[in-house]
């Protein structure tokens, strides 16, 4: 009879200690030296007295980065409409930020062919093909620039709302004409310092047949 009542004692005796040992790094961390890197004699954001400083005399205060609440990803901004006109003075502006944050992937031409983008396994989009000028709508567009893509970065840090729609205005209204005349003076270029070179190297050929 002794040993039929040791083995519910012996069973009930493993599952106190599986239980206590599941409950251990819980218990661990209710003591207080678990909090020593925590409480140090560094003084935390808004803590004591000088917590919220009254602002300086005669100070500005800074403008947040413009945002719109209502979108958070690409595809939340794909049916919102351009508020911006294609007006000359938009185009502009979004050739100005397209020269400096996009011409180092997509290239002055938009195909892709910038210098960063040379380097990538996956050539960046063609930004002057059919897909991108008449299929994708241009709140798509906006939502690509503002919160980036699987390999484009995100820009909604660096160009307000109104900005990046300058920019899809300069995309959609500038950037065909504007790209194929750019690849066409780099095929210009190239074909100028294939020529001079070739004309350098006659050139030594006749000199050296005049000695």
């Amino acid at each position: 009879m002794p040993r039929r009542r040791s083995k519910p004692l012996g069973l009930k005796l493993s599952w106190l200690a599986l239980a206590c040992i599941t409950l251990l790094p819980a218990a661990a961390g209710a003591w207080p030296w678990s909090r020593d890197m925590a409480n140090q004699i560094s003084i935390k954001p808004q803590e004591g007295p000088d917590a919220i400083r009254p602002f300086p005399k005669r100070s500005v205060p800074m403008a947040g980065t413009p945002t719109l609440i209502h979108v958070h990803d690409r595809d939340g901004a794909l049916n919102l409409a351009n508020p911006n006109p294609a007006t000359a003075e938009s185009v502009n502006r979004g050739r100005k930020f397209f020269q400096i944050f996009c011409t180092p992937c997509h290239g002055a031409s938009g195909t892709g062919d910038g210098p960063v983008g040379a380097k990538f396994l996956i050539r960046p989009f063609d930004l002057t093909a059919d897909n991108e000028q008449k299929v994708l709508s241009e709140g798509y567009i906006f939502g690509t620039v503002t919160f980036g893509g699987a390999i484009m970065p995100s820009y909604g840090n660096d160009l307000s709302p109104s900005e990046v729609w300058d920019v899809v205005n300069y995309v959609r209204h500038a950037l065909v004409s504007e790209g194929a005349a750019a690849r066409a003076g780099t095929a210009t270029a190239s074909a100028r310092a294939a020529g001079s070179g070739g004309g350098t190297a006659g050139g030594g050929g006749v000199a050296g047949k005049s000695k």
